[in-house]
């Protein structure tokens, strides 16, 4: 990304193909709307070639994942529909004949948490992203972050159980 900022523009089409698997996934944990999530990878990689003078050298994931987050925060800013994800998510995992019955319920376990408890759970482990790493995007520290993570799980966990035993 370095190069990128300094000019070399044409290298971003490998950051392109190396990263955005991995914003689409998460976008789309987000949104549950394939069209809205291929719409905001695009305006991500748009972002990245357009700010890329302001990149500083620390770690590009980070630094990538910032902005995708801030475009799934302007998407929801625009359509000021913040439950349309939750509803979307349930629908989905109940129209998938091919899930199993537990892969449903955690997808609509998921669903149901508030958005921030749902980002930094994609982030941290379907994204793998490490705790120091989540530390600056969402500006805290380590030690909050780990908080932050287990209660989302403590949650998740507590809406899952209960959506089962009903």
């Amino acid at each position: 990304m370095a190069l990128v900022a300094h000019g070399q523009i044409a290298l971003l089409s490998a950051l392109f193909n190396r990263h955005h698997q991995y914003v689409y996934n998460f976008v789309h944990q987000m949104t549950r709307n394939r069209e809205v999530s291929e719409d905001i990878t695009q305006e991500v990689f748009y972002k990245i070639l357009k700010y890329r003078e302001s990149y500083n050298g620390g770690a590009f994931k980070t630094w990538m994942f910032t902005i995708a987050r801030n475009c799934i925060a302007t998407h929801f800013a625009k359509e000021k529909d913040i439950y349309a994800p939750l509803e979307n998510a349930i629908k989905e995992a109940d129209n998938k004949a091919t899930d199993t019955d537990e892969h449903t319920e955690l997808l609509q376990a998921l669903a149901k948490l508030s958005i921030s408890d749902r980002e930094i759970l994609i982030l941290n482990r379907l994204q793998e992203i490490k705790y120091n790493e989540l530390a600056i995007l969402l500006n805290s520290t380590p030690n909050a972050v780990k908080t932050k993570v287990n209660r989302a799980l403590q949650k998740l966990r507590d809406v899952y159980f209960k959506q089962v035993t009903l």
